[in-house]
């Protein structure tokens, strides 16, 4: 069984090289790798040393809040068992503009004048994502071409066919539509783009979109709200540092 650090656990006698897994509420602007890296960091300074293994098990974009599981020492090991896990997501889908990035990064464009989508034709739009359906990857993700990341060429404007892949839809819930926002919960599984879902929303109403709000809500039976704030588990690692 793993040992697992969440919201009510004890720190005093944890051994971080033997292993465990954080749950983290990942902050907003915040890269993956700069969680994982602030808490190698205060690892480093507690066990006085250079290196140390610390890894998580599914990015989050840095405009997506929510739960990232953080593994140190050992259980870096145990990384690719705990990446197939189904995954749920709350957020919006803004209707009627797009960006290039699927997301708030980068500038809206193709901006509809008028929006004539209503409220049932979403319901009718999201009810048609279930099972196991093939969804082009965002062409600004880390996912390779010939070895070279495919953000790099979007943003070189290198010319170059998507990747696609299998994801699958176990629950997809409108919880609020104030058009042109459509709010959201969906349950999928690994690797799915929750941007690439807006994108693909937007296409079956026929109306440009883009991913305007994401937040990880639960990594199979793991919930945000059990998870700990990145300073409260840098205090517990080691409140002198």
């Amino acid at each position: 069984m793993m040992h697992i650090l969440k919201k009510g656990s004890d720190f005093s006698e944890v051994d971080y090289e033997a292993g465990v897994a954080i749950l983290v509420n990942k902050p907003l602007g915040w890269t993956s790798f700069d969680v994982v890296n602030k808490i190698r960091h205060r690892l480093r300074h507690k066990y006085e040393r250079k290196k140390f293994k610390v890894g998580h098990n599914g990015t989050l974009d840095p405009l997506a809040t929510g739960l990232l599981m953080i593994f140190t020492g050992k259980y870096t090991k145990r990384i690719p068992l705990e990446e197939n896990h189904d995954k749920r997501y709350t957020g919006t889908v803004k209707l009627g503009a797009t960006t290039a990035s699927l997301d708030r990064e980068m500038e809206e464009v193709d901006v509809v004048d008028s929006l004539t989508v209503t409220k049932e034709q979403v319901l009718h739009g999201m009810s048609t994502f279930h099972g196991e359906m093939t969804q082009e990857i965002p062409i600004y993700s880390a996912a390779k071409i010939n070895g070279t990341a495919m953000y790099k060429l979007a943003r070189k404007d290198k010319k170059f066919k998507p990747k696609s892949k299998q994801v699958f839809f176990h629950e997809v819930t409108m919880t609020d539509c104030d058009l042109p926002y459509v709010n959201f919960d969906i349950l999928c599984g690994k690797g799915t783009y929750i941007r690439a879902f807006a994108r693909d929303l937007g296409a079956v109403l026929s109306t440009p979109a883009y991913l305007y709000a994401l937040r990880r809500t639960g990594i199979a039976s793991y919930d945000v709200n059990e998870a700990l704030e990145v300073d409260e588990i840098c205090q517990a690692i080691n409140p002198e540092s």
